[in-house]
């Protein structure tokens, strides 16, 4: 009989691309996890991965064991919502991975909610940039993951996604700047703004490519605070998420609107265990705030 932990440590490794990443990620010793590709290699019958330079990649038959799998692990979950369900009283500890700027916007209202609505309901939170809370959530490192939309995402069916809110970006000039009509006329500008990888990026940059050209990116920092200094300071332009700009200090700066780009914002959970009664009282109180969440 296939034992539920190796189809994990499967999915890990089809994830990571190597048994030492994935080793990682499930806290194991690389050579537990080849013992247990090992062992489901030979209940299966089948070789699952064959070496691809210094990573690995399913043979035919891995990627067979690789959508069972997910079914599998879905329908676990939904059985441990089912069973917590039936428990009385919600009660424990859920971990919450999520950037930033979302922590600050709905996450932390969020759980001083809970702390009167479900006091039996303990959040953890973990501050993940970019989508690392994605890969965080799928490797079991949280339970819930706050992220955003980006160009080339995967759309993974192991996950339960619920949209919160789109947030526009804004201009972010120093002062005496000349007011551009559209992002084509800042062209022969120096940019300022997030790292490639950071979904934030992306959307600048596709915002960019729309008015008719690719950005210079002379300076990166993913602190939107260093960002806007930077602005403040003379050395180039950026768009920043308008939330983002909360709280922070605009000296120097001029702030105009930029129609167009948004920041999709989503919460995910694993599929099946989005009504898990500790994560269903999560994903009801993030909605409901993000739903009041009106950016000035």
């Amino acid at each position: 009989m296939i034992e539920t932990r190796r189809l994990r440590t499967l999915r890990a490794v089809a994830d990571h691309g190597t048994v030492t990443a994935a080793a990682a990620a499930l806290h194991l010793t690389p050579s537990a996890v080849s013992q247990q590709l090992g062992a489901l290699e030979h209940e299966v019958g089948h070789r699952l991965f064959i070496r691809d330079g210094r990573g690995v990649r399913l043979t035919a038959v891995g990627r067979i064991m690789v959508a069972h799998a997910d079914e599998i692990l879905a329908q676990l979950e939904r059985a441990e919502a089912e069973v917590a369900a039936y428990a009385t009283g919600a009660a424990g500890e859920v971990s919450v991975a999520s950037f930033a700027t979302a922590i600050a916007a709905v996450l932390a209202p969020a759980v001083r909610t809970l702390r009167e609505t479900s006091p039996g309901l303990q959040v953890r939170v973990r501050d993940a940039e970019g989508d690392q809370s994605l890969t965080m959530l799928l490797d079991g490192e949280a339970d819930l993951a706050i992220a955003v939309e980006y160009r080339g995402a995967p759309d993974d069916q192991r996950l339960t996604r619920v949209s919160l809110y789109a947030e526009p970006f804004d201009l972010v000039l120093p002062v005496g700047h000349p007011h551009p009509g559209s992002l084509s006329d800042l062209l022969g500008d120096v940019w300022i703004g997030p790292y490639p990888g950071n979904p934030v990026h992306d959307v600048i940059v596709v915002a960019c490519e729309r008015a008719g050209f690719t950005p210079d990116f002379v300076h990166s920092s993913d602190d939107f605070r260093a960002v806007v200094a930077l602005v403040g300071a003379g050395a180039g332009v950026a768009l920043v998420p308008r939330l983002a700009l909360r709280d922070l200090d605009l000296t120097g700066v001029v702030v105009r609107r930029a129609p167009g780009p948004e920041r999709r914002v989503f919460a995910a959970v694993r599929r099946g265990a989005e009504q898990h009664p500790l994560l269903r009282p999560i994903l009801l109180t993030l909605d409901a705030i993000a739903a009041d969440l009106i950016p000035s």
